[in-house]
């Protein structure tokens, strides 16, 4: 039986990245530890990414949960299913995602000073936080144009509200007993789309 080839270096890399970043929070995980962990040089690395934000964003795109994809394609396609069912899709997406998004970056937050260049590098990179609440704004405001909720509705509250919700599930149940939701995932999702649809219309 021949042995598998090994993968190409920016796959282990991000790989690496993803592992580390989720284990010991991204503030710890430096470009060399990272280097070490896929096995090549931090030069190597920087051949790739210019940056850990750049590579931490890549992390955020290609190992986690997706939403962006998901939202871009309602957005171009209103209509094409019930409001409620994509809410719930987005719902279920997002809690998916700051689920896995959230160990990752917490440890940013104690350290002020490492947390302001990050945000600035993330600003530099077109990403950050504000983004999917972007995206969901966008996507009910399509859906407002196309009749489908209330004329007078305030999408960019209610992409707020929603994701919110989501972010909310993913740290808020750690310090309990069972350290999970009351709620599982699909019945979360499908509560919090139909709440949020009630807003809008």
């Amino acid at each position: 039986m021949q042995s598998s080839q090994p993968q190409p270096a920016r796959v282990r890399i991000v790989d690496a990245a993803h592992q580390l970043m989720h284990t010991i929070g991204l503030a710890r995980a430096t470009t060399k530890e990272i280097a070490k962990a896929a096995g090549c040089s931090e030069a190597a690395l920087y051949k790739h990414f210019a940056s850990k934000e750049d590579l931490f964003v890549t992390v955020l795109k290609e190992r986690l949960p997706q939403l962006g994809p998901l939202v871009e394609r309602l957005t171009a396609e209103p209509g094409e299913r019930s409001v409620e069912e994509n809410l719930t899709d987005i719902a279920r997406q997002a809690a998916l995602f700051y689920a896995e998004s959230f160990p990752i970056a917490a440890s940013l937050y104690a350290d002020p000073q490492l947390k302001r260049r990050h945000d600035e590098a993330l600003r530099e990179l077109g990403s950050g936080p504000h983004v999917p609440i972007e995206g969901v704004d966008a996507y009910l405001r399509a859906e407002r144009r196309a009749g489908r909720i209330d004329a007078d509705a305030d999408t960019y509250a209610a992409a707020c509200l929603l994701l919110g919700a989501c972010a909310q599930r993913a740290f808020a149940y750690d310090m309990t007993e069972s350290g999970v939701p009351p709620q599982g995932l699909e019945e979360f999702a499908r509560g919090v789309a139909r709440t949020v649809l009630r807003g809008v219309g």
